[in-house]
């Protein structure tokens, strides 16, 4: 299967900010950008940080496996050592995690590894991996 990338654009408060967590601590190359966006590169994903000075986030939860998922949420299926070291940079960083890195599904159809945590403007990211990737779409 070939994957195209995909485009997102959400809305951020402030655009320093924004840099420094997906620039910094997640480490996407930056592209083009102005005073009021920015582009990154996601794991070969276009995503848009735009500012939005009137920002006001409310976030609503689904349970799913026990635990609160934040909606709306983006990120990544990556692949498990990709996952990991991602996991790991982000537990020395200290990111608080809205749902801690664990696996979810375990034994079952669609066993994955997630993790859930917000960005400063409070926009929820969901990284994911499956050990098995023929599991992303079972039923």
């Amino acid at each position: 299967m070939s994957i195209q990338p995909f485009h997102l654009a959400f809305p951020v408060r402030d655009i320093p900010e924004a840099r420094a967590f997906y620039g910094g601590l997640l480490g996407l190359s930056e592209g083009r950008s102005s005073e009021e966006w920015i582009d990154f590169d996601m794991y070969g994903h276009q995503v848009v940080t735009h500012l939005d000075r009137n920002l006001n986030k409310s976030t609503h939860h689904n349970e799913v496996d026990g635990h609160a998922v934040p909606v709306p949420h983006f990120g990544v299926v990556l692949t498990m050592d990709d996952w990991r070291a991602l996991r790991d940079r982000l537990v020395a960083e200290k990111v608080k995690f809205q749902i801690e890195p664990y696996i979810r599904f375990e034994g079952q159809v669609g066993e994955q590894a997630t993790m859930f945590f917000l960005d400063p403007s409070g926009n929820a990211l969901e990284f994911k991996a499956f050990a098995d990737m023929s599991q992303l779409f079972a039923k």
